[in-house]
């Protein structure tokens, strides 16, 4: 690395950095028990119209509704922006940890996604034709990271963590579902 380049990485403002022995102590716990599953939970709670508060955990409930268009008082980010938010929130994570891992800091990490959704079923009360497309039809994501590594070597960490993020293959596959009343 040239004088010039030490000089800027010293001067970059990185992002918090995270526990790298942590992660690695992580990344081996993963390894020794490769078929290790553990189950999430979360309770949703309608608190009137579609304003859903959602609890995980101990933690602060997280607001849910729907824009005006779609009859809500627009108090907090509809499911469909939510689900978007998530996955960007879990491909951030890879990237983070995935720099880390290689001892890379990022100074910058930034995640734009946009999906195409049709709304016109209304939650099975509007147009209810069988062969229509439920759901996000196509989503796109890009990523603007930045580091003191190379930024090739960054764009790889981005498409590693596409291939690792549990979000991302969730959409990418079929996961069993069911849902049924308590």
């Amino acid at each position: 690395m040239s004088t010039t380049a030490q000089t800027i990485a010293k001067n970059m403002s990185c992002l918090r950095p995270l526990d790298k022995d942590g992660l690695s102590a992580l990344g081996e716990k993963g390894k020794a028990n490769p078929e290790s599953v553990v189950t999430l939970k979360a309770k949703t709670v309608c608190e009137g119209q579609f304003r859903m508060q959602t609890y995980v955990r101990d933690l602060e409930p997280m607001l849910i509704d729907e824009p005006p268009h779609l009859l809500g008082e627009d108090n907090a980010p509809n499911p469909s922006e939510a689900l978007l938010a998530t996955l960007g929130a879990c491909l951030a994570v890879g990237v983070h940890a995935n720099a880390t891992a290689k001892g890379i800091n990022l100074s910058k990490l930034e995640v734009a996604l946009e999906g195409d959704i049709n709304v016109t079923a209304v939650w099975g009360t509007g147009d209810l034709d069988e062969a229509k497309t439920l759901g996000f039809s196509a989503v796109r994501v890009k990523i603007d990271a930045e580091g003191d590594g190379p930024q090739e070597e960054i764009d790889e960490i981005i498409s590693h963590s596409n291939v690792w993020s549990p979000v991302a293959n969730t959409l990418r596959n079929n996961v069993e579902l069911t849902v049924e009343p308590m």
